[in-house]
């Protein structure tokens, strides 16, 4: 490519792309929300606030329940090895090096040995029931932040349909710029929750699903130390 034809293609470039007279000017998805009402703002600052929110819970509930997941597969077998030897201190000691609730469990039944089943069965559930409500922490406020989100962007809708009838009322002569800064202001309200609600719900889903492994993986843990407190008497 000669440099003469370089330069003419560069010309006619830069005349499509600058805007002719009386050509609306395309807005950026930050100029209508800066571009917005006070109200208009303070909806999409309490959106923005929410996917923080959501945003902090998925990955830290993700990161913990990961974390209690990861219990070696012969941890079992070690309790087992130190209890039939006798060596429940070494049992313990064991359980105390693994920050896991059902490490945690299986200590509370150790503390327990020598007292009737049903007293060791029920202290471990109960350890059970304390460790599933640390692992269960948030989960509520990411479920609320998924039904709040679109009804907060509903309300930001609504405002902005308001400020279109405004608009429309005061103006001598309606044209679609009269409307369009309530109405981007409405759009931009409604798209804004729903992506703020999908976020939440499907991190919601994501720890559920990550949760009922852990709780799979608690009981399956007591009813193995429940057998082998029942084996020497079989």
């Amino acid at each position: 490519m000669t440099m003469n034809a370089f330069l003419t293609s560069f010309f006619f470039l830069q005349l499509a792309a600058t805007p002719t007279p009386g050509e609306p000017e395309s807005k950026s998805l930050i100029d209508i929300i800066l571009g917005s009402s006070t109200s208009g703002l303070i909806v999409m600052t309490v959106l923005l606030l929410l996917s923080i929110v959501a945003v902090y819970i998925i990955i830290e509930r993700y990161l913990t329940l990961t974390r209690a997941a990861q219990v070696d597969h012969n941890f079992m077998n070690s309790i087992r090895a130190s209890v039939e030897s006798g060596n429940l201190q070494a049992a313990k000691a064991l359980c105390q090096s693994v920050d896991a609730p059902m490490a945690r469990m299986v200590e509370k039944g150790l503390d327990r040995i020598g007292k009737p089943l049903d007293d060791i069965n029920k202290a471990i559930e109960n350890v059970g029931n304390l460790e599933l409500l640390k692992l269960e922490k948030n989960l509520s406020t990411l479920a609320s932040i998924s039904g709040i989100a679109p009804m907060i962007g509903l309300l930001g809708t609504v405002i902005g349909l308001i400020i279109s009838f405004q608009d429309m009322a005061s103006a001598t002569t309606i044209t679609p710029q009269v409307l369009s800064n309530g109405i981007y202001h409405a759009l931009t309200a409604t798209a804004m929750g729903l992506f703020v609600s999908i976020i939440a719900m499907a991190g919601f889903n994501l720890l559920v699903t990550n949760l009922d492994k852990v709780i799979f993986k608690m009981e399956n843990t007591a009813v193995q130390f429940m057998d082998l407190l029942q084996e020497p008497s079989r």
